[in-house]
C-alpha cells in the first residue's frame, strides 16, 4: 500500500491568511453598519374627508326562521327596524337622493341576514355573469369589516338580476391595497323580488327589494364571532346612473355639454364625506345583540377607546400628505398639524422606519396599547 504524501501549509502562507481575514473583518466592520430610520419615499397625495366623522349605527337583533326570497313577511323581519334613508355619499355637501333606500339588518348562528328596499321608477339592469363589474348597472352594495381594522375586508354587489359580484380586498386602494377577486362568499344566499317589471320603460315601476344571507364562518376568518355587545363596521351604497330610453330600451344618459355620460349617483347609508367608499373608518357600526328580534331592546354602546382610535387616523392622514410633500415621514407632531392632525389630548409616540412608522396611544380607559401604521392598520395588542 503506498502512502499519500499531506501537503505542508507554510507559517509564511498562514500568516499572510491570518492578516488578509483581519483586514476583511476590519473593513465589514469599520463604518459600514448603517441603521436607517428613514429612506426617501415618495407616496401619493390622499384626499381627505369632506365632513365631520358622524358614523351611522345599528342594533343587529336574533333572527327565527328566515327564508331567503325577497319578500320579508317574516316575523323576525316584521319586527325589526328599517336603518335612517340614505344620504348623498358626501353628506350634507350633497342633495338628498332622488329616490329611497333603506335596510334591515338580523343574524342568527349561521349567517348576517341584510334587507334592502330600492325604490325606483324604472327598474333595469343587464349584467348576467357572477363578478363582473356591478356597478356599471344601478346596484346594491354590501361592505363588510369585521374587526375594523380596515385591512381584509369584504365588498359585495348585486343588481335587480340577482347577479352577485364578492370580492376581498387586502387593503384599501389608497394604501396599495389587493383585490382578491376570485374570492367567493362561500354558502351565500341571495334574492330579488321585483315590485314593477325589469327592463319595461313603458310603466313605472315600485321599487326593488334585495334579501342577503351572509355566512358567519366566512365573515369571522378576519373578526370576532357575533355576540352580545360586539360591534363591526359596515356600510352599504347604491349606484343609480341617470337613463333615457331609446328604441324601447333603458341606456345611460349623455351630457349634452361634455358629450359624455352623466356621472353615477352614489347613495350611502353612512356618509363618507368624499365619493369613495374605501375609507372603512367612515363605515357605519353594527352592534350585535342576543336579543330575539321584537322581544327587547338595547342602547348602542360608544366604546371608550374610539376618539383614541379616530386621533391615529387623522395622524395617518397627515403623515401621508406631510410624507408627499417632503419625502419622508417625521416623527415631530408639530410637524402634522398643518396636515389635517388633530391636536387633542392624546400625545402619540412615533416610531420611525425605513419604509414608514407607527404611531401608538395607551388608552387610559382600557388599558389597550393601539397601534396605526403607514398602511392605516388600525389594532391593539389584543389584536396580535
Amino acid at each position: 500500500m503506498t502512502k499519500k504524501s499531506i501537503p505542508l501549509i507554510s507559517s509564511g502562507t498562514i500568516i499572510i491568511t491570518a492578516v488578509i481575514v483581519v483586514l476583511f473583518i476590519a473593513s465589514g466592520c469599520k463604518d459600514e453598519k448603517k441603521c436607517i430610520s428613514q429612506y426617501s419615499i415618495n407616496p401619493e397625495k390622499i384626499k381627505l374627508p369632506a365632513t365631520e366623522i358622524n358614523p351611522e349605527y345599528y342594533i343587529c337583533y336574533k333572527a327565527g326562521g328566515i327564508t331567503i326570497d325577497g319578500k320579508l313577511d317574516e316575523k323576525s323581519w316584521e319586527s325589526t327596524e328599517w336603518t335612517k334613508d340614505f344620504v348623498d355619499i358626501e353628506g350634507e355637501l350633497k342633495p338628498l337622493p332622488l329616490h329611497r333606500t333603506r335596510v334591515k339588518m338580523l343574524w342568527d348562528d349561521d349567517f348576517l341576514y341584510i334587507a334592502a328596499e330600492l325604490t325606483e321608477p324604472h327598474i333595469w339592469a343587464k349584467l348576467r355573469q357572477r363578478d363582473t363589474v356591478i356597478f356599471y348597472d344601478n346596484d346594491f352594495e354590501v361592505f363588510i369589516d369585521p374587526d375594523g381594522d380596515t385591512h381584509e375586508y369584504m365588498e359585495f354587489e348585486m343588481n335587480a338580476y340577482n347577479t352577485i359580484w364578492d370580492l376581498l380586498l387586502t387593503r384599501p386602494y389608497r394604501d396599495n391595497g389587493r383585490v382578491a377577486d376570485a374570492w367567493n362568499l362561500r354558502g351565500i344566499q341571495t334574492a330579488v323580488s321585483i315590485h314593477g317589471t325589469i327592463n319595461d320603460p313603458s310603466d313605472t315601476d315600485n321599487k326593488w327589494v334585495a334579501e342577503l344571507a351572509f355566512p358567519l364562518d366566512v365573515l369571522t376568518e378576519f373578526g370576532d364571532n357575533p355576540r352580545d355587545s360586539v360591534q363591526w363596521r359596515i356600510n352599504f351604497s347604491r349606484v343609480n346612473w341617470r337613463t333615457e330610453i331609446e328604441n324601447d330600451s333603458y341606456i345611460k344618459a349623455i351630457d349634452p355639454e361634455s358629450g359624455r355620460r352623466y356621472p353615477e349617483y352614489n347613495w350611502v347609508w353612512s356618509q363618507q364625506g368624499l365619493v369613495n367608499m374605501h375609507y372603512p373608518e367612515r363605515w357605519g357600526y353594527l352592534q350585535f345583540s342576543e336579543i330575539q328580534a321584537g322581544e327587547g331592546f338595547v342602547e348602542f354602546e360608544v366604546k371608550p377607546d374610539e376618539d383614541l382610535k379616530w386621533n391615529l387616523r387623522t395622524l395617518y392622514y397627515s403623515q401621508r400628505n406631510y410624507a408627499a410633500e417632503n419625502g419622508s415621514y417625521t416623527s415631530n407632531t408639530d410637524e402634522l398639524y398643518k396636515y389635517g392632525y388633530e391636536k387633542d389630548v392624546y400625545e402619540p409616540c412615533i416610531l420611525l422606519k425605513p419604509f414608514g412608522y407607527e404611531a401608538y396611544l395607551l388608552s387610559d380607559n382600557s388599558q389597550l396599547l393601539w397601534v396605526i401604521n403607514n398602511h392605516g392598520k388600525i389594532y391593539s395588542n389584543i389584536s396580535w
